[in-house]
């Protein structure tokens, strides 16, 4: 019987910081499990600790022996060929074939019954009688079809090592596969067929990736990294699934943040209310002199309970209060409003080698989508929209503001804080009035450190940030879920929609591509 992969209370650190902290997680055979999280939430961590190429600082791992691990770096030198990747690939199915073929000799004994019996189980999940045929067909699924068996490794693009590396653990089917990202790299077509043969494996899945599409098609497990008061948070089903479940949490969360401020505010008031009731200040009649006193003390007796009974109420109510739920990522109002209906105007544009386009009109109001195969010239579209590129045929409007995120995000100063950038770029009042912790795209310790020492993915937060507090007319994303955790993509696409005047954007993502309901333009 197959093994589950068992991760009991894993513990790492790195730099003074827990990234893991008591980390548990359990994987059934036939259970595809998605990390999802921000970057620098743990998930290529968790995964590097599951394969046992990196050592917990607490916590154990029961493994199966048989398990896969995508790797950065292929586990071949550069002079090593096609074959020999694809050979070690097929190695066990070839020796489950081998070994049957031994075993079928020496039948008639109890024990050698046995372990054909096992080493049957073995090449039947393995697949091996059809193991090279699959190899062939996996090759060309992940579009290296036309990839020479005697290329060496050192002649492949970074691309095409990567898919094969892809390639080689889909053919050898191991009980356990553990991927980082497994859809960097691969086109439409190529993640589609990836999909299909993950969900023919019999064994335990567990991967990393942003690809909200890819979650979506191949899990039947989310395990959210992201910190929360409980720790990870693990879904049973698919990410649609796991959307409305999350927005349904977040629906009761703001009404259950409503009703309580609401009850506040009303003791609040009725506190004010009883203070207000003092008897002594009611006037004295003549003929109520013999009883003033005793109702006095009687009321100031009722008063003083019902403003103890109020005030534990208040106390009960303020200690107990859910936090306010966290600010969803919105694009902040625009106080110009924009220049003119059309923005920009191209007309016969010609950048040699990288774009020809006829005519585009970009107006107010306008959401655009970019498509196209690489290198079709959809990064050069928005350059030449920013005005990052002198080309002929541009008409811009000269009051315009354009604001680019562009996919290389670089800094004038990398020296100065993400705060400080933040800062010099948006101004003193701006910032009183959208600081950039309040945008939740950058955690509270990244804020203080120099905009050169963050990663890519947060220094495109950071640029991003920019683009959501200060919104321009024109605003220009080339990749923009590149980077983002998928529920900050989510989002993201929710505020495009209500976003500043118009947008032209340049994607990949199969997810945002498939719900888009602007218009779209193809190159």
């Amino acid at each position: 019987m197959a093994e589950a992969l068992v991760a009991t209370e894993l513990v790492r650190g790195f730099g003074g910081r827990r990234v893991l902290d008591g980390v548990s997680l359990t994987a059934a055979p036939g259970r595809r499990i998605g990390l999802i999280g921000e970057n620098g939430a743990g998930k290529s961590t968790l995964l590097r600790l599951l394969a046992g190429v990196d050592q917990p600082d607490g916590g154990v791992v029961q493994r199966p022996p048989d398990l896969g691990l995508l790797h950065q770096e292929m586990p071949f030198p550069d002079s090593a060929a096609v074959a020999e990747v694809l050979d070690d690939a097929l190695a066990e199915a070839r020796e489950d074939l081998a070994e049957l073929e031994r075993l079928g000799a020496l039948l008639g004994s109890e024990d050698v019954e046995a372990e054909y019996a096992e080493r049957l189980e073995l090449a039947q999940r393995h697949e091996a009688w059809d193991a090279d045929r699959r190899a062939d067909i996996v090759l060309t699924g992940l579009g290296l079809g036309d990839v020479g068996r005697e290329r060496t490794l050192g002649s492949l693009s970074g691309g095409q090592r990567r898919r094969l590396d892809l390639a080689a653990l889909v053919i050898r089917r191991p009980t356990a596969l553990l991927l980082d990202e497994p859809t960097n790299h691969l086109d439409d077509d190529a993640a589609a067929f990836l999909e299909e043969q993950l969900r023919a494996l019999p064994g335990i899945v567990v991967l990393a990736s942003h690809d909200r599409a890819f979650l979506d098609a191949v899990c039947t497990d989310l395990v959210d990294l992201d910190p929360a008061v409980d720790g990870p948070v693990r879904f049973g089903g698919t990410y649609t699934e796991y959307l409305h479940q999350k927005r349904a949490d977040r629906d009761r969360w703001e009404r259950r943040y409503a009703e309580e401020q609401e009850e506040l505010a009303a003791v609040r008031d009725s506190l004010g209310l009883i203070a207000g009731r003092v008897a002594p200040n009611r006037t004295m009649r003549d003929s109520d002199k013999m009883g003033y006193g005793v109702r006095a003390n009687r009321v100031q007796s009722q008063i003083s309970r019902r403003v103890r009974n109020a005030t534990r109420r208040l106390e009960d109510l303020e200690r107990d209060a859910v936090p306010a739920p966290p600010r969803p990522l919105r694009f902040e109002p625009d106080a110009v409003a924009s220049p003119a209906e059309d923005l920009v105007s191209l007309r016969e544009i010609r950048v040699p080698g990288r774009l020809t386009l006829d005519f585009l009109d970009v107006r107010d109001g306008d959401r655009l989508l970019v498509t196209g195969r690489n290198g079709a010239g959809k990064s050069t579209l928005l350059l030449v929209l920013a005005g990052k590129l002198d080309v002929q045929g541009v008409r811009r409007h000269p009051d315009v503001r354009v604001g680019l995120l562009d996919q290389d995000t670089a800094f004038a100063n990398p020296r100065l804080t993400a705060r400080g950038t933040y800062g010099r770029a948006l101004g003193a009042e701006r910032v009183e009035q959208v600081p950039l912790e309040s945008l939740g795209l950058l955690h509270e310790w990244d804020l203080g450190k120099a905009v050169g020492t963050l990663s890519v993915g947060q220094q495109r937060r950071l640029a991003l940030a920019l683009l959501v507090a200060n919104p321009p007319h024109l605003l220009l994303l080339d990749e923009p879920t590149n980077h983002l955790s998928p529920t900050l993509c989510d989002e993201l696409e929710d505020a495009l929609g209500p976003g500043p005047g118009a947008i032209v954007l340049a994607s990949h993502d199969r997810w945002l591509r498939n719900r888009w309901q602007g218009a779209e333009i193809g190159l």
